[in-house]
């Protein structure tokens, strides 16, 4: 991790809504609360990537997120993760995101910075367990 990351440090991420980030309701297909969850865990990844250094990756542990508004297939939504603490490896992120009308969740979410070879290490010990 570099010394660059601290509060403030923000990641953004557009899409526009498609049939597969949606669930039917009604005669509506409206964006699912997974892939809300999805836009804003990969929205935070974004803003971490410039501050990893190759070696590194970062792992969720903790989303805690309100879906307030729901959102029509095809319109656009945003999420934007703002680093608001950054504890050794431990970073929490505000998270806001919006459709081109409204506020339609918002939460925090939190992520552990890990060195990747270490991990894989772990990953790869887990998988020989399941053989």
């Amino acid at each position: 991790m570099t010394s660059t990351l601290e509060p403030g440090v923000q990641g953004v991420l557009e899409r526009t809504v498609a049939a597969e980030h949606c669930t039917r309701r009604g005669e509506y297909d409206i964006f699912s609360t997974p892939n809300l969850v999805l836009l804003l865990e990969e929205a935070a990844i974004e803003g971490l990537a410039p501050h990893l250094r190759d070696d590194q990756a970062s792992v969720g542990s903790k989303v805690d997120i309100a879906h307030i508004a729901p959102t029509l297939r095809g319109q656009t939504v945003r999420a934007t993760a703002t680093v608001t603490e950054v504890d050794r490896r431990r970073v929490l992120f505000d998270i806001r995101v919006e459709d081109d009308k409204e506020l339609i969740g918002q939460g925090t979410h939190e992520r552990f910075v890990v060195d990747l070879p270490s991990f894989e290490d772990r990953l790869a010990a887990k998988a020989g367990q399941l053989q």
